[in-house]
C-alpha cells in the first residue's frame, strides 16, 4: 500500500470513529431528553383531569416515547462479541496481540466501523422522528385535555 493510500485509509478510519462517538454523545443527549419529557409528562399528567381521547392520544405520545428509547439503547448497546477492540483483546496474550495489530487490515477496518455507524446512525434518526411524534401527540393530548376540562 502507498504511502499516500496508507494515510488516506488511516484519515478514513479515524473519521469513521469520530462519526461514532458523535453519534453516540447525540443519542446519550436525546436518551436523556426522552427521559426527562416522560418524568415531566408523568408530573404533570398524574393530576391533570383528562378525558378519554387526551388519555389514547396521550398514551400514543408516551408510546412512541418509550419506542425512541427503547431504539437509543440499543443504538448504544455495547457488542461485547465484537471482532475488534477490547473484547477481544482480552482473551489474548500479549504476543497475539502484537500479531493481531501487525496483520490488522485498516480498509476492512474500516468498513466494519463504516456498517457500524451506519446502524448507529438509522437508530438515531428513527428515535429523533419517534421523538418528535410523540411530543407532537403530547401536545395535542394536552389540548384536549385542556379543552376537556374547560366545559
Amino acid at each position: 500500500m502507498s504511502d499516500n493510500t496508507l494515510k488516506a485509509v488511516e484519515a478514513a478510519h479515524a473519521e469513521v470513529k469520530a462519526e461514532i462517538a458523535r453519534t453516540d454523545t447525540k443519542t446519550g443527549l436525546l436518551l436523556a431528553f426522552v427521559g426527562a419529557v416522560l418524568a415531566g409528562v408523568w408530573t404533570v399528567a398524574k393530576d391533570m383531569p383528562m378525558t378519554v381521547p387526551a388519555y389514547v392520544v396521550g398514551g400514543l405520545g408516551v408510546a412512541a416515547l418509550v419506542a425512541s428509547a427503547g431504539l437509543l439503547l440499543r443504538s448504544v448497546r455495547p457488542n461485547i462479541k465484537g471482532r475488534h477492540g477490547f473484547p477481544l483483546w482480552a482473551t489474548m496474550t500479549g504476543q497475539e496481540i502484537t500479531t493481531a495489530l501487525a496483520a490488522r487490515d485498516m480498509a476492512a477496518d474500516v468498513a466494519g466501523l463504516s456498517r457500524l455507524a451506519v446502524v448507529k446512525f438509522t437508530c438515531l434518526r428513527r428515535a429523533v422522528d419517534l421523538t418528535f411524534l410523540g411530543c407532537v401527540l403530547l401536545v395535542v393530548a394536552g389540548v384536549l385535555a385542556g379543552v376537556g376540562g374547560a366545559r
